[in-house]
């Protein structure tokens, strides 16, 4: 049942400028299962302590809630941590968001996150910012390095407020209109778009080479013209190697294999696959 108006918990601009700050330690409790989980649970702090004060058991439950797998691009991680804080208000206000609910929006936002995010930042900001303090440090400009670093972390502070803020804003509006379903679309929609990015780096990020030597003669020109596995398969479908590795690796952590293991299985089985020279 829904709490009266009068009665309703409120977070507050400090409570968010608290959970700014904590976000900026997004990486320090980074692992290989969970990733960024424990930073992104330790950057909700405040706000679980505000939202559930005097409730130790609703604060324990958020805890875990929130220590399932998150990962995506550092700086703008926090629009996806200002829409959980306003799912998690309205949920400590009475509105019906399960957890389920709460971690489909959190893991359907961290792809089309990270594939702009990381272009972005990674691949654009950060090296153009980098040249130019390089370009003065090698010319015995001390001011070089310095001027990187205040740039650097002035772009990187504001984009995590405003990313915040904007993400905390709009996660109220969107969760005023449940009714209208707009909370399903979004989740369902930002699925997809995740998914489609993910899948899209797969080729990309994942690199199989089977050198096996199917066939080999020589041409008239006297060249040698060798037909391998892998390229009969570039041939047939490029990447099909790297998708059904893909899904093999989903398959096994279905079945409940730790993801630690399945990637020390991947080290091994590259190594002893390059050893007997069937991968390359």
């Amino acid at each position: 049942m829904k709490m009266n108006m009068s009665e309703k918990i409120k977070v507050t601009k400090q409570d968010l400028v608290r959970s700014c700050v904590l976000s900026t330690f997004l990486l320090a409790g980074w692992n290989f299962e969970r990733m960024q989980a424990m930073g992104f649970c330790h950057s909700l702090l405040p706000i679980i302590k505000r939202l559930y004060k005097g409730k130790p058991e609703e604060i324990v439950k958020a805890l875990k809630r929130h220590l399932v797998f998150y990962n995506t691009t550092p700086f703008i991680s926090n629009a996806i941590l200002g829409i959980t804080i306003a799912m998690e208000e309205e949920r400590a206000n009475g509105a019906e968001i399960d957890d389920n609910t709460i971690n489909a929006v959190k893991v359907g936002l961290i792809g089309p996150l990270a594939g702009v995010g990381d272009p972005l930042i990674w691949g654009t900001l950060r090296p153009m910012i980098a040249a130019v303090g390089a370009s003065m440090a090698i010319t015995g400009n001390v001011i070089g390095p310095i001027l990187f670093f205040v740039i650097y972390n002035v772009i990187r502070i504001t984009l995590m407020w405003f990313a915040l803020k904007i993400g905390y804003q709009k996660g109220v509006n969107i969760l005023e209109d449940l009714k209208g379903n707009m909370l399903e679309k979004l989740t369902e929609g930002a699925s997809i778009l995740g998914l489609f990015v993910i899948g899209a780096l797969i080729t990309k990020w994942t690199h199989i080479d089977i050198p096996i030597i199917v066939s080999e003669f020589v041409k008239q020109d006297g060249t040698m013209a060798i037909t391998t596995v892998q390229s009969i398969l570039d041939q047939l479908a490029p990447g099909l190697v790297s998708l059904l590795l893909t899904f093999l690796c989903m398959k096994i952590l279905k079945k409940g294999v730790s993801p630690i293991a399945v990637i020390f299985g991947m080290f091994a089985f590259g190594i002893i696959g390059s050893a007997l020279g069937i991968l390359q």
